[in-house]
Parts: structure tokens; C-alpha cells; sequence
């Protein structure tokens, strides 16, 4: 299902996945190819790559539709699971590069915080973990905190040119990540007062998709946030 909201950014969509507005946990994006459930319906694929003008990789990480929470990307690579089956990771290399991250935390987009200028991730992940997530998505990896919450891909989305986050963010925590990701980054809701950002929208420096529950003054929070007035 998706939403039309006159008086907004043509930047901004809003749509459900499967009856569902937390679209977040479905899809990862970033400038260049969104990945997306192996049967997200046609007009909600087409939606996705005309606001964010960016190719669709319809896609499964061991069996799931969960993309966002099991895949973290950037500009530079993606990061996912070592469930992943073979054939659904030659898939995702024809568009990508894919690093298999072997840790317990294994549900990477919830723990993994990216843009092209760094990356902050749960702060229990192994050392040689931050290693390999260095290495794949090639920027300096630091374990952090957002609001005082670990799994920092569910509390914020962040882009190259903005990004919004858990309304509870500590006032330290977001001057350290202005520095850090070379943005501004606001705090905000989506999907009617969730301040999981992560699970509610994906956005790149083009546009954002949010969940249909987004309210009309959280659409204008995440016009802000993402830079897109």
C-alpha cells in the first residue's frame, strides 16, 4: 500500500510492505541499489527507485524478507550474516560487495550505523568484527551508543547529507556523531511516535520512504533531517 501526501517533498513516499509500515526491517538502501524482499509487490519497487532514483535488488538473506536487519550497507560494501545461502550471496555480489561477518550479533542492520564517512556499531561486537566491518565498508569503525541504546542501526538512518534519530539521543552522542559522519543529525519519531528510526524508513541523499503511519509533522521533521527542503 502506499500513501500520496500533497504539499511534500516529491522526495518523500510513504508506503507499507506486506500490510506493514516498519519497512525498515525489509529493505537497505544506499546511493546506488535499494535491496528489497524477493516479493515486494511491483508498484512498491517502482515507488522505492523513482523517490530515491536508485536501482532494486529484490532479494532473501537465509530465507528471510528481513533485509534491513540482517544486511548493513554503505557506498563501499554490505555486510551481512554468515546464514546467508550461497546462492542469495552470489546474488547480492552482482550488484555489491559482500562481507560475511561471522559474530554472535548476527543481525548486523540492527547493530551496524553507516554512511560513506563512518560507521558506529554495537559495542559488543568482536574486535576482529570491527576489523572486518572497516575493511568492507572501507571508513573508520567506532562501537557507540544512541540514546543510550546499543543497536544503533534500529535508532537512527543516516545518509551522506543527513539524518534523523531516536529522539532521546544525549546531547554528547550527537555533537560526537556531527563530527563523525560529517552531518547533522536530528532527533525525530516516524510511524506515529516510534523512535526506532531505523525500523520505520530508509532514505540516501535523493529521498526517503517511510511507513504510511507517518504523521504530517513527522514528514516535515524527516524533511529537515535528511537536508531535502
Amino acid at each position: 500500500m502506499e500513501h500520496i501526501f500533497r504539499g511534500f517533498n516529491l522526495a518523500i513516499a510513504q508506503i507499507d510492505i506486506a500490510g506493514n509500515p516498519y519497512i525498515g526491517i525489509y529493505c537497505a538502501v544506499n546511493e546506488d541499489i535499494a535491496i528489497v524482499p524477493i516479493d515486494i509487490e511491483k508498484k512498491l519497487l517502482e515507488k522505492i527507485k523513482k523517490t530515491l532514483k536508485l536501482e532494486t535488488v529484490p532479494a532473501m538473506i537465509a530465507g528471510s524478507r528481513l533485509i534491513g536487519s540482517l544486511l548493513a550497507m554503505n557506498s563501499n560494501g554490505a555486510i551481512v550474516n554468515n546464514f546467508i545461502e550461497t546462492k542469495e550471496l552470489l546474488k547480492l555480489k552482482k550488484f555489491i560487495n559482500v562481507t560475511i561477518l561471522k559474530d554472535k550479533l548476527n543481525a548486523v542492520g540492527n547493530n551496524i550505523l553507516a554512511n560513506d564517512h563512518g560507521a558506529i556499531v554495537h559495542k559488543q561486537f568482536a574486535k576482529q568484527s570491527i576489523k572486518e566491518i572497516e575493511d568492507a565498508l572501507d571508513v573508520e569503525v567506532i562501537r557507540s551508543t544512541i540514546a543510550g541504546l546499543k543497536t544503533v542501526g534500529t535508532t537512527a538512518v543516516i545518509t551522506n547529507q543527513g539524518g534523523l534519530c531516536h529522539p532521546k539521543v544525549k546531547p554528547d552522542e550527537r555533537k560526537f556523531f556531527k563530527s563523525f559522519f560529517k552531518i547533522e543529525i536530528i532527533p525525530g519519531t516516524a510511524n506515529y511516535g516510534t523512535p526506532l528510526i531505523g525500523a520505520c524508513l530508509i532514505a540516501n541523499s535523493k529521498g526517503v520512504v517511510t511507513g504510511t503511519t507517518t504523521t504530517g509533522i513527522e514528514l516535515g521533521r524527516i524533511e529537515e533531517g535528511f537536508n531535502l527542503i
